[in-house]
């Protein structure tokens, strides 16, 4: 953040890895829905130039600022880092999503209204909940996923519907509350035990439905090994509610 420009009221954080296709059209639309908003991209040195793209803009943009990482080390280190810098900005809230546009810029506004108007700690934009919406992913994609967050939601009672659903917005008490200590999951788990972490430290949770949509560009990063780490995360944090 340059040294002239204001604190700014929301910081978002988007990490991207290979996402040098999309990117900027991604930047664009959410600068165009937030203005004041402060866009923080995590970058883990993408071979693609994804970082060179986002420097281009940063360099026009006082608003926007790309943080890049030595090395590729998952989605929730990336997203640490990235809630690391934004909570020195001193926002009010701090938004994470993904850079692909699965995450529609403009549900950001909705997103961001319980934590505005003081409802709520934690909003998670849902999939799963009445008017929440899946657009192409086939019938065995997403019977998959409702079993993961069926399955994270029961073992964890997580309350949530859409329990690993990753666009959110934070307050940012709540979120210096849940990140004091280092989290165990390096990668898409990342999302349940933040959610998990929420809950055990009291925070007020809402749910506003989103719909999420397949990428435009690039190729997705989820795979079998990621998927079976969630799962034994899962049961790893059980273990650690049950110890108290």
């Amino acid at each position: 953040m340059s040294a002239t420009a204001p604190r700014p009221s929301v910081v978002v954080v988007v990490p991207t890895y290979n996402e040098a296709d999309g990117i900027v059209a991604t930047i664009m639309r959410i600068r165009r829905v937030l203005p004041r908003a402060y866009l923080l991209v995590v970058d883990d040195s993408s071979p693609d130039g994804t970082g060179s793209k986002v420097a281009a803009l940063a360099a026009h943009d006082m608003q926007v600022e790309l943080l890049s990482r030595p090395i590729k080390e998952g989605l929730g280190r990336a997203f640490i880092s990235g809630f690391s810098r934004a909570l020195a900005m001193a926002p009010d809230a701090v938004v994470q999503m993904d850079a692909d546009l699965s995450h529609d810029p403009d549900e950001l506004p909705s997103l961001l209204a319980p934590i505005t108007a003081g409802e709520a700690d934690l909003v998670v934009g849902s999939r799963r909940v009445s008017s929440g919406a899946t657009v192409g992913w086939s019938r065995w994609r997403n019977a998959l996923s409702q079993f993961g967050g069926l399955y994270a939601r029961v073992i964890l009672r997580l309350g949530i519907a859409d329990p690993t659903g990753g666009f959110r917005a934070w307050s940012t008490p709540t979120l210096i509350a849940v990140t004091t200590t280092p989290t165990t999951a390096a990668g898409y788990g990342f999302q349940i035990e933040m959610l998990w972490r929420a809950r055990r430290a009291g925070a007020r949770i809402a749910e506003v439905p989103i719909t999420f949509r397949e990428r435009a560009s690039g190729a997705s990063k989820m795979t079998v090994r990621i998927a079976i780490e969630a799962a034994l995360l899962v049961l790893l944090l059980a273990l650690r509610r049950a110890s108290g």
